[in-house]
């Protein structure tokens, strides 16, 4: 099944053992193709996603400067804890400083973010709030940061074993669990300050680890660029929207509706480096269908929560085998984690 181009994938055969061979194919063509690929079944139960869009929205209703008690850094390297809107200004491979200011002088990200990870990360240890701002949150940041780590696992085994290299080549070098949880929140904002690139929820960028997880409510917005014809982008919402009432491309938006029981898997820069770019790391950006709008011109909050994963800071990855030949030679050198990871982090804030 397709919703467009980005493929559905039951992933039941291969939890189960039924038919792993399947699925693994169908995961890693969808990959090479558009770089993300929905998977239903996927075995992370639906009581502990509600549970966690519960404390999302209970975090974000707190006031401000309770938020503000478990601060984000201002480096990009220390990526933890909550950001107001306009701190975080994504980017796409942007290093150079004078161009990474003009770039966070355009229009704001209008998003707030809380990130976490695992509680002995000593390169990025976690920022939480005091005892007592918001009991129970911790806890089940903590807990639902490891169900995500265990799919990961899983739809890791799947590449793997897609590459015909058994199912732990990736998973071998995913075993400290280098990831990050962040929970997001885009504020109601204006159809007209969306219309007018006045205002971003967030802007033209692809993630930079292995894989990203992205658990999402039924607002929509995210897009996705079709990669034969870049500047050229898939609307992942409900309803259809017409390319007149989007300001930052000419071409025509087609919907990719958010398929319910399924979490959306997309390829980060670094796992499509390592493939040699036989896997897709799709440009995407997040919008406001201005078909929500409501009587006064507004567009709904958002919420969703992305589980951004990486490889083991502490190793060095060369292309996957099978990936380069004497026709088809090694695009790139061999690159360390955390060299990489860092680098695009600090490029955000």
């Amino acid at each position: 099944m397709t919703t467009n181009t980005v493929r559905v994938v039951d992933f039941a055969p291969f939890r189960d053992g039924t038919d792993k061979t399947k699925v693994a194919a169908e995961l890693l063509d969808s990959f090479k193709t558009v770089g993300f690929v929905y998977l239903t079944n996927h075995g992370v139960p639906d009581s502990k996603l509600e549970e966690m869009f519960d404390w999302t929205k209970k975090f974000f209703s707190l006031p401000l400067e309770k938020k503000l008690l478990a601060p984000h850094p201002p480096s990009g390297t220390h990526h933890r804890g909550y950001s107001a809107p306009g701190q975080e200004k994504v980017s796409q491979h942007l290093y150079d400083e004078s161009e990474l200011a003009a770039h966070r002088a355009k229009a704001p990200d209008v998003k707030e973010s809380f990130e976490s990870g695992r509680e002995d990360d000593l390169v990025m240890p976690n920022i939480w709030l005091p005892e007592g701002v918001l009991p129970g949150y911790r806890e089940a940041c903590l807990d639902f940061y490891w169900i995500c780590y265990e799919l990961e696992i899983e739809v890791l085994k799947a590449l793997s074993l897609a590459f015909d290299l058994g199912e732990e080549y990736f998973v071998r070098v995913h075993t400290q669990a280098d990831n990050q949880l962040r929970l997001l929140h885009y504020p109601s904002v204006s159809a007209d300050a969306i219309k007018n690139n006045k205002v971003i929820r967030i802007d033209e960028h692809s993630d930079f680890g292995s894989i990203t997880l992205l658990f999402q409510d039924d607002i929509g917005g995210l897009e996705v660029e079709d990669p034969k014809n870049p500047g050229t982008f898939k609307a992942g919402h409900l309803f259809r929207t017409v390319s007149s009432c989007l300001v930052l491309t000419t071409s025509l938006f087609q919907p990719v509706p958010p398929v319910p029981g399924t979490v959306l898997i997309n390829a980060g820069d670094f796992l499509m480096r390592w493939s040699n770019d036989t896997i897709k790391s799709a440009v995407h950006r997040v919008r406001a269908p201005p078909a929500l709008a409501n009587s006064e011109g507004m567009i709904p909050d958002r919420y969703s929560i992305p589980y951004f994963c990486g490889a083991d800071m502490d190793i060095v990855v060369d292309c996957v085998p099978g990936t380069w030949s004497e026709s088809n030679p090694k695009k790139y050198e061999p690159i360390s984690a955390k060299e990489y990871v860092l680098k695009r982090l600090a490029a955000s804030y």
